[in-house]
């Protein structure tokens, strides 16, 4: 029996096509090739037509079965990972009301800080473990305040997975993680949190139908069948937002587990057992994919936006290169980089700064020694400094991170970023043959009842183990204390 897992990102939508008796991704395809545009009608703004999430999914899905051709009846369930934080407005058509929202946007801090304070930190830190800030719920009160319009014709909200599972199954669904990400969770009542919808003027009816993580969301529909060339009635019985989702593609389910990612953006998701928080709320809790109610399973996220897009930006500027040059290229410079430093925070408010937006910078630059494989260090120790500084918030919340686990993509490609981040961060780093939209189908074999948690993660294999090492574990340490030092003086 296969299934297919989707994984709805800012840059492409990825398909995989999984065999659930062997565990084995049999096939996997991403469209668009080039990336997906991100429109940015104002500063500090980022959105996209979700339209264009779901014509990639029927390209990806096409390319998919053409090379590994499978009788559709064979499928027997869809899950769905998506880009977190966006914001999709649909009318009582189902129809897109305004391009989405989505998470690099920065336009509702303001509105979050001001309920953050109305609404009080002790309430908003104890039951929501956020602050309002810069999630879903903040950017529908904007909608609300600037749009209203488009707010008054508003039938449904929904996150950017909740479309994509509407547009296959006809059902407006959402899931509990789904909620808890958007802020709209009260994690002390185990509900939709009635003070926070008060203070938007929010009328709790635009929020979806709650539906399990793991389990029937809906069935495809004749109309969505016929484009992607499934069969009808096919259910969706996963869906989780990516970093939940990577966690879970990554057997990272139980306090002390810890996963990483570095694509656009960069992540360190930790699983907690308790209902904790950052009292400055520079990381954030969501709830993890196995939570229920026999068990607390949280998920602690740090989130660093200038990822892979900063490395995507250099190479962009430096011309004719490819990324294993660049990585090939970087190796040559020495730790520290001849003492040039880059933060790479320029992709929109960041979090981990309690939501400022310093944009990126470049210190210590020096014609006369710096060159372009200084600045190809630089960019890759910035971005693994960057994650670190997240990560010691979240080590002071009693999360013990230890050993992190990742997919063989994106950042990680590079050996000189793993060996940063080891070393910087003291951790031991696992890197296994599987992404999100394999763990997405991994989780609709589970969500369909076909395999068991304890089974849905054979055929996943570990590639290599990256330790760190004692003879520049200390010159990390040094060049990132003075890369820390640059920072604080930025935030004064």
């Amino acid at each position: 029996m296969y299934f297919i897992g989707y994984d709805i990102g800012s840059s492409s939508v990825k398909a995989a096509l999984l065999n659930a008796d062997t565990g084995i991704g049999v096939a996997s395809a991403t469209s668009p090739e080039k990336e997906m545009a991100i429109e940015v009608p104002h500063p500090d703004w980022a959105e996209q037509q979700p339209e264009n999430w779901w014509k990639e999914v029927v390209n990806a899905t096409a390319m998919l079965l053409s090379k590994y051709p499978v009788d559709p009846a064979q499928i027997k369930g869809i899950g769905i990972a998506y880009q977190m934080h966006g914001l999709v407005c649909v009318d009582k058509d189902q129809q897109v009301l305004r391009p989405a929202i989505i998470w690099c946007d920065s336009r509702a801090v303001e509105i979050g800080n001001k309920a953050f304070r109305e609404l009080g930190e002790d309430y908003c830190l104890s039951n929501l473990l956020n602050s309002p800030g810069n999630f879903t719920a903040s950017k529908l009160r904007w909608i609300k305040e600037n749009e209203p319009a488009v707010y008054e014709r508003i039938h449904k909200v929904m996150l950017p997975g909740d479309y994509i599972a509407m547009k296959l199954t006809g059902e407006a669904c959402t899931t509990v993680s789904g909620l808890s990400e958007g802020t709209f969770w009260n994690f002390s009542k185990k509900e939709v949190d009635k003070a926070l919808l008060a203070n938007y003027g929010i009328d709790e009816s635009l929020l979806s139908a709650i539906v399990p993580t793991f389990g029937v969301q809906g069935y495809l529909t004749p109309a969505a069948a016929a484009l992607l060339k499934l069969a009808p009635g096919t259910p969706v019985t996963y869906r989780a937002g990516d970093q939940p989702n990577n966690a879970f593609s990554l057997n990272v389910l139980n306090p002390g587990e810890a996963a990483t990612t570095a694509g656009t953006s960069g992540v360190v998701y930790a699983v907690h057992d308790k209902n904790d928080f950052d009292p400055q709320s520079r990381v954030n809790t969501f709830v993890h994919v196995n939570n229920d109610a026999g068990q607390t399973r949280n998920g602690v996220l740090m989130c660093l936006n200038g990822t892979g897009i900063a490395n995507s930006w250099l190479k962009n500027m430096v011309g004719d290169i490819t990324y294993p040059e660049m990585n090939d290229l970087a190796a040559t410079a020495p730790i520290g980089a001849g003492g040039l430093q880059v933060y790479p925070f320029g992709n929109g408010a960041e979090r981990i700064l309690e939501n400022k937006t310093l944009g990126a910078q470049v210190k210590n630059l020096d014609f006369n020694r710096h060159n372009r494989a200084s600045m190809m260090r630089a960019v890759q120790e910035g971005i693994v400094f960057g994650l670190n500084y997240g990560v010691e918030i979240m080590t002071r919340m009693n999360l013990k991170i230890q050993r992190v686990r990742a997919g063989n993509a994106n950042m990680f490609l590079s050996p000189l970023f793993r060996q940063a981040f080891a070393n910087t961060a003291n951790v031991v780093i696992e890197l296994y043959n599987t992404d999100g939209a394999q763990g997405a189908a991994r989780g609709a074999a589970i969500g369909a009842g076909y395999v068991k948690e304890t089974e849905a993660f054979k055929g996943m294999e570990c590639l290599s183990v990256i330790e760190p090492e004692t003879s520049i574990h200390q010159q990390y340490q040094e060049v990132y204390e003075n890369w820390v030092t640059g920072l604080r003086n930025q935030l004064r």
